[in-house]
């Protein structure tokens, strides 16, 4: 499986973020996120910039004709329009061919995850010989500049995969989950059409101090916390069931990497070694869809992947929902 990534130039470190939150030092917003610094986007850059920089180094990296892709999956909640598509002007911008099929999905953490699902569905169907997957967000756009509650954990980036028939042999059976119930845990209210941007919209406080308006992302961490803990340990269980494996058989663990409080607790509580269990934010911080990618791609430099190795990787949250798979390293 090949895979890039691209990020803002643009840097917001802890030590900036301290000046605006009063009683929170760096080392504060460190030991709740495990995260030094984030990439954030500037004025005027979109997710659709940011998925084009990760293709086109996808391409340059893993030496890759893009006139031999013949589909593009865009999974992005950013997208630089409501119509059209941001995978038809991917396509464009990216000048593949005209015959290549192109859609977006909207979807968040787990975003990764289905998104290889349905890469490897196209391949093995016959649909598509060459897919590149690319997964952008721009978070910071939705986040209030005085919500250090999500300000301090989400940033923005995109990466791109490459899924051809060698790596869709690679890619193990799947395990999804879905709990719409739970949608107001983690929303931006406004901007749709069940309710219209709000220019009116007041600023509000809540009781652990986070401002924001409805037009701003809100999440409840509490209960994102407690979901993520809930699900976890089953769809474990029936993802080594499904793919005939079992615990021991797993060489590394690499999750969505929503902040390193949560993926701790979720290690400690599976009982999962912690040399087996990847975590690599420090300076890129959650970047949603764009964590799982990323994540593989810079274990992959590090040299914590070897050919033949078994990854279960699983994405969580928004939505709410959860998917995973098991991988073999290339």
């Amino acid at each position: 499986m090949k895979i890039s990534y691209a990020l803002p130039e643009r840097t917001l470190d802890n030590a900036e973020l301290a000046k605006l939150y009063l009683g929170w030092t760096e080392e504060k917003i460190f030991a709740k996120t495990g995260i030094k610094s984030r990439h954030v986007v500037s004025d005027g850059e979109t997710a659709l910039d940011l998925a084009e920089r990760a293709s086109r180094q996808l391409f340059s990296e893993h030496d890759i004709d893009p006139k031999e892709i013949d589909f593009v999956l865009l999974c992005t909640q950013s997208p630089d329009y409501k119509l059209p598509t941001s995978a038809c002007l991917l396509q464009n911008r990216l000048e593949l061919s005209r015959s290549a099929g192109a859609l977006d999905f909207n979807l968040g953490c787990s975003g990764f995850i289905y998104g290889l699902s349905l890469a490897k569905g196209l391949v093995k169907s016959g649909s598509a010989r060459k897919v590149l997957l690319a997964t952008s967000e721009t978070y910071s756009r939705y986040v209030h500049p005085m919500d250090k509650s999500a300000r301090t954990i989400f940033g923005d980036g995109a990466a791109a995969t490459l899924i051809d028939g060698d790596s869709a042999e690679q890619i193990g059976a799947f395990s999804f989950g879905t709990d719409g119930g739970g949608a107001q845990n983690l929303i931006v209210e406004t901007g749709g059409a069940r309710t219209q941007y709000d220019f009116d919209a007041p600023l509000e406080e809540d009781n652990s101090g986070n401002s924001r308006t409805r037009n701003n992302l809100r999440m409840n961490g509490v209960e994102i916390f407690n979901f993520t803990l809930e699900v976890i340990p089953s769809t474990m269980k029936e993802l080594l069931e499904k793919n005939s494996l079992t615990s021991k058989d797993i060489d590394l663990y690499v999750f969505h990497q929503a902040n390193a409080f949560m993926l701790n607790a979720i290690r400690k509580t599976n009982l999962i070694p912690a040399d087996k269990f990847y975590i690599d934010m420090a300076d890129i911080g959650n970047t949603v869809s764009s964590t799982i990618p990323i994540a593989l791609r810079r274990a992959e430099v590090a040299g914590r992947l070897r050919p033949g190795m078994r990854i279960l990787t699983m994405g969580f949250g928004v939505g709410l929902s959860w998917g995973g798979t098991v991988l073999i390293w290339q």
